[in-house]
């Protein structure tokens, strides 16, 4: 099973939270062809792309790895930091449900966001900042120490979720943004200078799934036997969006 679930954008998508950037005016029929895209471009990579239900009461539920966090056939639905996106919940609960998976909850005072979340093998990076507390992380780490997995918390500066600032390649390499995140905790970090260049989706082989705003990136991961897949998200981007937040890649 290669199932990518999405949601698509709402009608309140100019409402997102922003956190560290200035609000910029969003083109909400841009937004929604761009978000086609990036659906057509994990089609095109071998992913079934699973769409869940519509919430257009919550701004920001396109970002959809905010709500849960997916380790092998178990969903761990969370508990958003940002009170106005704890109704996103619900509707991802059913889809990964509609998919066959196992459900666990992040529970008061525990607070944790997908994006915070990097799974690199069996070891689980956890973005501890704004959105993510340390009683979210110690919730996680007790669910998924039976599945093998070991929980690294890291402390981050001002950055709205550890993936903003740090994604891994196949080949467990990371890219990051130094001024953001403290590389010392990462394995053979590769430093990028674009914003855009330090999130990035495998998607199984050579492609590696990234933004159209990180032009020299996608030379380097040209360089280092990948292909690009290249996306324009900058409708999304505007929201502190990435091409990590609009999907969740479910692999069994």
């Amino acid at each position: 099973m290669r199932t990518a679930l999405v949601r698509e954008p709402g009608s309140r998508l100019a409402d997102g939270i922003v956190t560290h950037i200035g609000r910029s005016d969003i083109d909400l029929s841009l937004a929604r062809a761009q978000h086609m895209a990036y659906a057509d471009a994990l089609a095109s990579a071998g992913w079934e792309v699973y769409p869940a239900p519509a919430a257009d009461d919550c701004p920001d539920a396109v970002f959809v790895e905010d709500a849960v966090v997916v380790v092998d056939d178990l969903a761990v639905l969370t508990h958003p930091g940002a009170p106005a996106r704890r109704g996103e919940i619900s509707g991802v609960e059913q889809a990964v449900l509609e998919l066959g998976l196992r459900t666990a909850h992040i529970a008061e005072p525990g607070t944790l966001e997908g994006g915070d979340v990097l799974q690199v093998g069996t070891t689980v990076y956890v973005g501890r900042g704004g959105r993510t507390n340390a009683e979210g992380i110690r919730q996680l780490r007790a669910l998924l120490a039976p599945l093998g997995r070991t929980v690294v918390p890291v402390p981050l500066g001002a950055v709205l979720h550890l993936k903003s600032a740090v994604t891994a390649l196949p080949d467990g390499t990371f890219l990051a943004l130094p001024h953001l995140v403290p590389t010392g905790l990462f394995p053979a970090v590769r430093p990028v200078e674009e914003e855009g260049g330090s999130h990035v989706v495998p998607l199984g082989g050579d492609r590696v799934l990234l933004a159209a705003s990180a032009p020299r990136t996608a030379e380097l991961l040209a360089d280092l036997g990948y292909t690009p897949v290249v996306v324009d998200i900058g409708e999304f981007e505007k929201l502190e969006g990435c091409v990590t937040c609009l999907s969740v890649l479910v692999s069994r």
